[in-house]
């Protein structure tokens, strides 16, 4: 059989080997087959020199011909042979993506933060802004610029948390209340004033089923002109409707605290039994839930500031985070923010 017939007949019969191959591995072996050493075309290829000159060009022509013809052939098929084996991996490595792996719990904000959060953006939607001040405090700003004397209960070792630390005189202590911030934003900032301040206090309390030596409080402080006591119930009083309802109402009962004049316990109207249901587990049948501090901010607070109390005037209130808690969800011990029991924690 002469060259041209040999490259004929592998061009007629590479497509049917071709597509008869199933594997990458068998493209391989019959590629060697085709186009090696040893098969037809690499005969014809180490035969060329043999030839009369006259038939070279036409031998070199077939021969490059079957050469192009069978490689892409082999390089079509190739190309197949791999998208099949991407296929069968994907398909033999997926992974179920709708099935259930391994979860973790999702975690929530404390009952406490949640509290504090929901109270502050009220005020905040009054116009009022954040402020914070230092946990560990001097006595000046805890005491003396709030106009409370020296002689003052809540001034013993017995009430409060002194710290040994620096000069004695200056008295740094763990603050009992977050009115401190008050003295030290006035001092800062030029009136008007319109601030509510949350954080952590520190008192000596026994732990009992309505204290704890460490909690949380809202401070509330506006100063302006012409601010009167009718402002700071209405305040209070959008503050209730907003927090335990639109049917909430307030009452004041007089009450002395040394840096207001005049001063008031504030409470709310019971929410859970609506006027006064004997047995009422969160107004006991009163009626009403006793809530907060608040008054009209005594002039010595506001000279130890530096500011004008002929021109100015404000009110200031301050109420316990976990007593917020405890009577909208009718907790019963305020122990339970402690515990760290998440069968509580859940609920909330």
């Amino acid at each position: 059989m002469d060259s041209i017939s040999t490259l004929d007949q592998a061009i007629s019969q590479a497509p049917a080997a071709v597509a008869a191959v199933a594997s990458l591995e068998d493209l391989a072996l019959l590629e060697s087959s085709l186009l090696g050493k040893n098969s037809p075309v690499g005969e014809v290829r180490r035969g060329m020199g043999k030839l009369d000159p006259p038939d070279r060009p036409k031998v070199g022509a077939k021969l490059n011909e079957a050469k192009e013809t069978i490689t892409a052939l082999l390089t079509s098929r190739r190309a197949e042979l791999e998208d099949e084996d991407e296929g069968r991996r994907l398909l033999e490595e997926s992974i179920d993506v709708t099935l259930e792996s391994v979860t973790f719990p999702k975690g929530s904000l404390h009952l406490i933060q949640q509290t504090i959060d929901e109270a502050v953006d009220i005020f905040v939607g009054l116009g009022y802004r954040v402020a914070s001040g230092p946990e560990a405090e001097l006595a000046w700003y805890n005491f003396d610029a709030l106009n409370t004397p020296l002689t003052h209960p809540s001034r013993l070792e017995s009430d409060t948390m002194y710290l040994d630390w620096g000069d004695p005189d200056d008295e740094v202590l763990l603050r009992t209340h977050t009115s401190p911030v008050q003295a030290r934003w006035m001092e800062g900032n030029d009136p008007p004033v319109y601030i509510v301040v949350p954080g952590r206090t520190y008192r000596t309390d026994t732990v009992d089923a309505t204290h704890l030596p460490v909690f949380h409080q809202i401070e509330g402080l506006a100063v302006d002109t012409d601010i009167k006591f009718g402002d700071l119930k209405g305040t209070l009083l959008h503050f209730a409707r907003e927090f335990f309802g639109p049917q909430s109402t307030v009452r004041m009962r007089p009450h002395f605290f040394p840096f207001t004049e005049p001063s008031a316990e504030l409470d709310v109207s019971c929410f859970a039994c609506d006027g006064g249901e004997p047995g009422c587990r969160v107004c006991g049948g009163s009626g009403w839930v006793e809530l907060l501090g608040c008054g009209m901010v005594d002039p010595n607070v506001l000279e130890a500031v530096g500011y004008d109390p002929a021109q100015l005037t404000g009110f200031a209130f301050g109420v316990g985070v976990e007593r917020l808690a405890m009577v909208r969800h009718g907790i019963n011990t305020v122990k339970h923010f402690i515990d760290n029991d998440v069968r509580f924690l859940e609920q909330f």
